[in-house]
């Protein structure tokens, strides 16, 4: 079984499921169930697994970069939720924000990513900065994600908290 392509011509071409996108689409589906599961560690390691397989070396250590691997490695979640990259908020924007689509009973997702700092800096400034007030719809059902990347370690840290209402 393929996927056939129309080359132009009107002939067509079958090309192969790729495993290698099949096995990102699986990383991704597994990074957004970690996430609503609240399991730090899961994402922390999903993350450290898309943050290596999706940037350059001369970019690495870049949070524009890793905000692009982000949304590389929670493609799944498209399935369900609107993505919004820089979300702009009462005080700042919000580095990433899942929107749930109609009829989907799931949280919203607030991510904010931090370097050199810590996952708990990232969900302070989600709350300083009141990000969860321009989705105010969701307040009762919303998930804030503190990601931090160590440039020392090369390591993510994760921090998943319910919003409190």
């Amino acid at each position: 079984m393929g996927i056939y392509i129309n080359k132009g011509n009107g002939v067509f071409r079958q090309i192969r499921n790729s495993e290698y996108v099949d096995k990102a689409l699986r990383q991704s589906e597994q990074l957004l169930q970690a996430t609503l599961e609240g399991d730090e560690d899961a994402v922390a390691r999903g993350v450290d697994a898309a943050h290596d397989e999706n940037t350059s070396i001369l970019s690495y250590n870049n949070e524009n970069s890793l905000a692009c691997v982000l949304s590389i490695a929670y493609y799944y979640a498209r399935n369900d939720y609107v993505i919004h990259r820089e979300l702009p908020t009462g005080k700042g924007f919000a580095d990433i924000v899942l929107i749930p689509r109609k009829n989907v009973d799931s949280p919203a997702i607030v991510l904010e990513l931090k370097f050199n700092q810590s996952a708990d800096a990232a969900i302070d400034q989600i709350r300083r900065k009141q990000y969860p007030d321009s989705i105010a719809p969701y307040a009762n059902n919303l998930l804030l994600v503190g990601i931090n990347y160590d440039r020392n370690t090369k390591q993510h840290t994760c921090r998943i908290e319910k919003a409190a209402c």
